[in-house]
Parts: structure tokens; sequence; C-alpha cells
């Protein structure tokens, strides 16, 4: 879910700006992990800890339509490792009501780690997340991922690309 589907990123740099005045720009977080890539690293992790901060998150460009149009063909589950921040489940669980009406509550699992999800396809911003995945590894790329090559996963960039991958080739020509 996050930077996947919630733009994660994009809500760092707006709560970094609000709590101290600072903006920062995206290029300077390229390749480095969310924690360190803000000049006061320790706000980062409070925020993960704030009410209000899952619940507000963008949503990422594309995600909407493409993961609509993907839950008509496929058995479509969001997964999130939601139990490290305990109010992030019920913000994130709003924030899928909110932003994707089209998923039933029954295709949404939230978990403390990944390893035991199974299924045909993960797409994952975290290599820890894939690592353990037994189907076809798809890494979303992010901020903190970007400078990871030869990481084994098949990378894509942008929800465009994964309707390429999953959609196009269902696309009959009458």
């Amino acid at each position: 879910m996050d930077h996947v589907m919630a733009d994660i990123t994009g809500q760092y740099i707006k709560w970094y700006q609000q709590a101290t005045g600072v903006e920062m720009n995206p290029a300077d977080l390229m390749g480095k992990p969310e924690d360190l890539a803000f000049p006061e690293p320790r706000l980062i992790r409070e925020f993960l800890h704030t009410p209000g901060f899952f619940l507000t998150a963008p949503v990422i460009p594309g995600s909407q339509s493409v993961i609509r149009e993907l839950n008509q063909l496929y058995e479509v589950f969001i997964v999130s490792a939601a139990m490290e921040f305990p109010q992030s489940l019920s913000e994130k669980y709003t924030w899928l009501l909110k932003h994707f009406p089209f998923i039933h509550w029954q295709q949404i699992i939230f978990c403390g780690s990944k390893k035991a999800v199974a299924g045909d396809y993960m797409i994952d911003d975290h290599v820890k997340n894939l690592t353990h995945f037994k189907g076809e590894k798809l890494l979303f790329t992010a901020t903190h991922n970007i400078n990871m090559h030869d990481t084994g996963y098949r990378r894509v960039n942008n929800w465009e690309e994964i309707k390429d991958l999953f959609l196009l080739k269902n696309v009959s020509y009458n």
C-alpha cells in the first residue's frame, strides 16, 4: 500500500515542511532510506505514529483506475504490513474505503510481516517484502529504492507500466 498506492514520500515532504518550515526537494531524497533522507530523521518516525498521517496520504497517480480494472479481471488483495504502527490500521482501512471503494473488506490484509503472503504476483516497494514471496515479484519504484539495481526482480515505475503488464494482454481485438 505505502509507496505503491499511497504517496508516503509526498506525505513525508508535506508534513516535514509543516513541522519545520523546510521544503524538501524530492530529488534530494533519491536513493536514501526514508528515515535518513531528511535533516531531522526523528520527525519521520514521529509522523508514522501521529494520528492523521496515513489517513491523509495522497494517492499514487494511476493506481485507482488501474486497480479498478485489475479487480475486474483478477483476484486482487491489498496487503500492508501495518502492525508496527497500530493507529495506521484504522487509518489505512478508512483511506482504502475512501480512495478504493471497489475493494471489498475481504480483499484487505493487514499483517506484521508479508512472509506469509502467497499469490501469483506481488507489487511492493521494499525488497525485504519480496524476498520470501514465491510468485512473481515486481519492485515498484520509490525514492528509497531508485538506486537498487540487480535485485533480480522486475521493476515497475508507475501504474501505467502495471496496466501494460496485466491489462493489455487481456484486450481482445475483434
